[in-house]
């Protein structure tokens, strides 16, 4: 969950010489904008990410797992931009929920029960902020603005993997 603080996408108050970030570190940095609507942003930055999901064939785990590395990579850098210019963990980031989805899919077969289950259980946890991505969501810079979502998207993708493993679920998911 991103700082409420920074939910009036105002400029952080102490460090007001940080320059605007650019047009396209907003774009990548707040999943197409989704970051600088007023409400729940991580939330909508998650559809954003299941949206990209059902593109067809997005989700073959080489491609899938290459474009969570890039991703992952470049989120970094540009929430490390936009958290010198918004304050810490600033709800304009919501690349951090993008990648965070795609690790709760991947490896999973792709259903729509699967993937709305995995949006919540991954809202869930992204929220509760479980060991150890709370202490990922304390540090400062893009690191630990990715890596808190990247630990809710690891432990949802396994909760999933081992309901599946249940014959029932499995029947019923699939």
């Amino acid at each position: 969950m991103n700082s409420t603080t920074s939910q009036l996408n105002q400029p952080n108050p102490n460090n007001s010489k940080a320059s605007e970030p650019s047009f396209f570190i907003k774009l990548f940095a707040s999943a197409l904008f989704t970051g600088y609507v007023p409400i729940m942003s991580g939330t909508v930055g998650s559809a954003v990410g299941l949206i990209f999901y059902f593109i067809p064939r997005f989700e073959t785990p080489f491609f899938f797992g290459a474009i969570i590395l890039v991703v992952l990579l470049v989120g970094m850098k540009a929430s490390t931009i936009m958290e010198k210019r918004y304050g810490h963990d600033p709800s304009e980031v919501t690349i951090d929920e993008v990648v965070g989805m795609w690790i709760s899919l991947i490896f999973l077969p792709k259903t729509i029960a699967i993937a709305c289950i995995a949006f919540f259980i991954f809202r869930f946890l992204d929220i509760v902020k479980p060991f150890p991505a709370h202490k990922f969501d304390r540090m400062t810079g893009g690191f630990g603005i990715m890596m808190d979502d990247v630990i809710a998207g690891i432990y949802t993708n396994i909760i999933l993997q081992l309901v599946l493993l249940i014959p029932f679920f499995k029947g019923f998911l699939l």
